[in-house]
């Protein structure tokens, strides 16, 4: 199973989340990395993973996309989510695999084609549709997307945890490549994604907090 870095960035900085409150987001001062600044981050870190999410083109307030492609010739791979309305929105670049949220993609997923879909989940629904998380993973398995990310933004920064049965019950929906980002509290919860068949997890808080080695971060997987 693979291990992602996420990474947030807001003018000009990596920034620590939490609850999706995104006027609330701070420097990452505290951690791993002595800077905020997003390529000397990346570089301290070493992440063999990393998955940008642009909050200012999200909020659309601005742009990160040099910045973005500089962390992404630093990693195997790079996925990024710069707040997508329409399939023109993709960012060009060596390593980058784009995202498309359903916060922001709009009500016709199927104009896009390629890169990750990515079920933004606030209250336990897909936002802004209201969905049943199962019920959009069966959905999505006809959509043109290489895989799914299952993101509970109520969830990132809180270490709240994860439930087996909900990630079983997320897993037995979608036939692609699953990955989950949001909640992660550490190896358990990672053992716990994998033994329920997920192919990949997306991490920050628990890897700054000592709870996830930075060794497997890495490495890009579960050590």
């Amino acid at each position: 199973m693979d291990l992602i870095l996420a990474m947030d960035l807001k003018e000009g900085s990596v920034v620590h989340g939490s609850r999706g409150e995104r006027a609330t987001y701070r420097p990452l001062t505290w951690g791993l990395s002595p800077v905020a600044e997003p390529v000397a981050y990346t570089k301290t870190i070493g992440p063999r993973f990393l998955y940008i999410a642009d909050i200012d083109r999200i909020s659309g307030i601005g742009v990160h996309d040099e910045i973005i492609r500089s962390c992404a010739t630093l990693v195997g791979r790079c996925y990024v989510d710069r707040g997508c309305t329409g399939p023109d929105d993709y960012l060009a670049g060596d390593g980058i695999v784009n995202i498309v949220g359903t916060e922001t993609g709009g009500p016709d997923l199927s104009l896009y084609a390629g890169g990750f879909l990515s079920l933004d989940l606030r209250g336990g629904v897909v936002i802004p549709s209201g969905k049943n998380p199962e019920t959009m993973l069966r959905e999505a398995n006809r959509l043109p997307f290489e895989g799914c990310i299952i993101l509970d933004i109520g969830a990132v920064g809180t270490e709240c945890g994860i439930s087996r049965e909900k990630m079983e019950q997320f897993r037995s929906a979608y036939e692609k490549t699953l990955f989950l980002g949001g909640g992660v509290r550490g190896q358990d919860d990672l053992y716990t994604l994998k033994d329920t068949g997920f192919d990949g997890a997306i991490v920050a808080t628990a890897l700054h907090r000592g709870t996830i080695p930075l060794s497997w971060i890495r490495e890009g997987r579960l050590c």
